[in-house]
């Protein structure tokens, strides 16, 4: 029996190094945004600074260890066998669950999902026990107190940091303007110096909160003394910054910027990022517990209670390191930071999230309501308002390798100082603040109020909000019924055979590893799928060789995935193959997204463009508009072929598939050479390819004849005619614009090689 708990310690660290990798692949958004999106300094540069606080946050950093062993449940009432099935639960559903927002590009709380599994599986665990005639109380075995006081501290956090970061980011543009570099001069050394106290604080608060030193006598008398400390502080860092700022000429954004992505980095890795190991080292004291109490699996853990836990500093060592790989390696990392990137972003950026019927609510109410308030403020003093929040006087530089920052640097210090004062705050005050809602929220907020959020983009960036809260909900809820399902499953499969626990979170672990593996694979093809999007920027400038490389590469895109589209729905129709058909309509709404994607990027093609003359972007449009065509077209054909097979109407006539097999042959051919055509740049052969295939569009027309002769002269089904016709006749547009596509570009081309 001891051989079997041992394995499950083993498996324990093993889970903690995955959920390492998962959980700082999520939270690596808290510490890293702010740099990243004010492009204040290389990614090299904040990624080395970050890791820096990262390892020097772990190394000292014991935080959760008491939440794991006593934080929710009471382990007195649980037996050693008990609580490693609690544990073992909690770890693999931690990194699913994490995994899952992970690969959604969704930030989420890890401390939120940690206890909140943590309460689950103790509370199925309880409740297995009464069910096996154990008389006590379910409140006995819970600390129901600190559960509620988490989700309080959730929906605190989530409104407190909005509003806070909105206040303190319009006072801080209406003051800077988007001028900063000339207001910075008169008054950056006070706000450099408030915005440094700020984080220090926050270091001292946040950061050795929870660490091994905490009890240490200078410590204590730090805390006890803050008030004294941070005056200290705010005179040292005004001599500071004034030493930096008129000698060294160095930029205090910039300053506070790299100090306060160290200390976020420090303060999340000494406190957050320990929830990870906090559940195997809770695991691996109990034991040691069990061996010292002569290895009997139905002992209480009463001394699990009453322990203060203390962590080797080689695991910490070790989980700093893994923490720093990841940081650096992780390409899940780089797609939740984005989310929140591009929900703040200063200018129109792709947007990731579709308006639903919430965002669209707020975003009219709120428009209604500016206007009603707009009423009450006086004209001039509006004009000057909107001047100081005006963006368009900036210059930036026009090279084709510059792009734009999502925000600028005072966004990007209103970000670190604002979530850094509340989470000190909330620290002090014992409140469960979660450093993932915090500084979220706080950028959702300072976004809102530089007004990066206007008429263009504002329901996408409130939907992409509610989208992200909905998901911080649903982790709790997630992360309660996964652990319990888990601690049921262990405990049912044991009560059938021997060791069916054991075997029961063998399957599991499996599981999680098979899931695990498969969201890796599923990411990377994500990855390499994902349509690139456009370099062009409003700073870009392209010339005709270019217009003709890019639009050479859409036209090639997409009619290979068209001649693809088209085969796989003829074929799946002539079998009848619903799931062909399905996987086809689901293709094509790749291949739309895809044509939506280029749509959507007309403007900033348009505006990039060096020619004075309008053909161009006449040419441009046109040429997006064929191709528009040709998806719609193929779109219809792929969606009623579906529905026909779908509703389980007649199959095609043996006629009909013969006509429909030709087609689709002389299509492929088509399709190929076209494709052939343009993938070589041999665009002087276009005229010869039009003449060679122009008969596909005839051969088709006759088709239509031949149904309508087939209609009045044997039995046929409507609905099965309907079908046909309509793929014929879709087919008959879809050639027609290729044909239209084709010339235009044969035209265009010929006129730039003329002049």
């Amino acid at each position: 029996m001891q051989d079997f708990y041992i394995i499950l310690v083993v498996a324990l660290f093993a889970l903690a190094v995955t959920d390492l990798i998962v959980g700082v692949s999520n939270d690596a958004v808290n510490f890293l945004n702010s740099a990243i999106g004010s492009k204040a300094f290389s990614m090299r540069t904040i990624m080395i600074v970050a890791s820096v606080g990262i390892a020097v946050g772990a190394t000292f950093s014991s935080g959760m260890m008491e939440v794991a062993r006593k934080g929710i449940m009471d382990p007195s009432m649980f037996m050693f066998s008990e609580v490693m099935i609690i544990f073992m639960a909690v770890m693999i559903s931690d990194i699913i669950l994490l995994d899952v927002f992970n690969s959604l590009g969704l930030p989420t709380s890890t401390t939120v999902s940690i206890v909140f599994e943590l309460l689950g599986a103790s509370v199925a665990m309880a409740l297995w026990k009464i069910s096996q005639g154990d008389t006590h109380a379910l409140a006995e075995y819970i600390n129901t107190d600190k559960a509620l006081l988490i989700i309080s501290g959730i929906l605190l956090s989530v409104v407190v940091a909005f509003s806070i970061g909105a206040f303190v980011m319009w006072i801080s543009r209406f003051l800077f303007t988007y001028q900063f570099e000339k207001k910075i001069k008169s008054v950056g050394v006070v706000f450099a110096g408030f915005a440094l106290t700020a984080i220090t604080h926050f270091i001292i608060i946040k950061g050795l909160k929870g660490t091994s030193y905490y009890k240490a006598e200078p410590i204590q008398w730090i805390l006890e003394n803050t008030t004294y400390i941070l005056l200290a502080s705010f005179v040292f860092w005004i001599i500071v910054n004034y030493i930096l700022d008129k000698v060294f000429k160095i930029n205090l954004l910039k300053f506070i910027i790299i100090v306060g992505t160290f200390a976020v980095a420090l303060a999340f890795a000494g406190n957050d990022l320990v929830n990870f190991i906090g559940v195997p080292m809770a695991g691996l004291k109990s034991y040691e517990i069990y061996i010292a109490g002569g290895s009997d699996p139905t002992m209480m853990m009463n001394v699990l209670a009453d322990e203060k836990t203390s962590v080797n500093t080689l695991y910490l060592l070790g989980a700093g390191i893994i923490m720093v790989l990841t940081l650096w390696f992780s390409k899940k990392a780089k797609g939740v930071a984005e989310t929140e990137l591009n929900l703040s972003a200063q200018d129109e950026v792709t947007e990731r999230f579709e308006p639903n019927v919430f965002a669209k609510a707020m975003v009219r109410s709120s428009i209604n309501f500016s206007k009603v308030f707009d009423k009450f403020i006086p004209a001039r003093i509006a004009t000057k308002i909107d001047a100081r929040f005006d963006n368009k006087t900036i210059s930036l530089p026009r090279d084709k390798s510059f792009t734009p920052p999502m925000f600028d640097l005072v966004r990007a210090s209103v970000n670190l100082v604002v979530a850094s004062i509340l989470i000190s705050i909330g620290t002090s005050f014992k409140l469960p603040l979660s450093t993932t809602y915090v500084t979220f929220m706080v950028a959702m907020g300072t976004s809102l109020a530089d007004r990066a959020w206007d008429r263009e983009s504002a329901v996408y960036r409130v939907s992409g909000v509610i989208n992200v809260i909905l998901g911080w909900f649903s982790t709790a809820a997630s992360a309660f019924t996964s652990a319990a399902i888990m601690v049921f499953l262990i405990n049912y499969g044991g009560s059938l055979v021997k060791h069916g626990d054991f075997a029961i979170i063998g399957i599991l672990l499996v599981i999680a590893i098979v899931l695990i593996t498969r969201s890796y694979i599923l990411h990377s093809q994500k990855m390499n799928e994902t349509v690139s999007e456009s370099k062009l920027r409003k700073q870009d400038r392209i010339d005709i060789n270019e217009i003709i490389d890019e639009s050479s590469d859409n036209i090639s895109s997409i009619l290979r995935n068209t001649n693809a589209l088209f085969s796989s729905t003829v074929s799946g129709l002539i079998i009848e193959d619903r799931k062909a058909l399905k996987k086809a309509k689901k293709a094509n709404k790749a291949l739309k997204e895809e044509m939506e994607g280029l749509k959507g990027n007309v403007f900033y093609f348009i505006k990039s463009m060096d020619e004075s003359s309008v053909e161009s972007s006449k040419f441009y449009i046109m040429t997006l508009d064929y191709l528009h065509d040709i998806t719609q077209s193929i779109a219809y054909i792929t969606k009623s072929s579906f529905d026909h097979v779908d509703n389980q109407h007649k199959a095609l006539k043996p006629n009909q598939v013969e006509d429909l097999k030709n087609v689709d042959k002389e299509l492929d051919v088509m399709f190929k050479d076209i494709q052939d055509t343009f993938e070589k740049q041999s665009f002087n052969d276009i005229s010869k390819l039009i003449s060679d295939r122009k008969y596909i569009q005839n051969d088709v027309a006759k088709l239509v004849e031949k149904q309508i002769t087939r209609i009045k002269t044997e039995e046929s089904s409507p609905k099965n005619s309907m079908l046909y016709f309509s793929i014929l006749l879709e087919t008959k547009d879809l050639i027609e614009a290729t044909w239209s596509l084709l010339q235009l570009y044969h035209d265009f081309y010929s006129d730039t090689r003329k002049n």
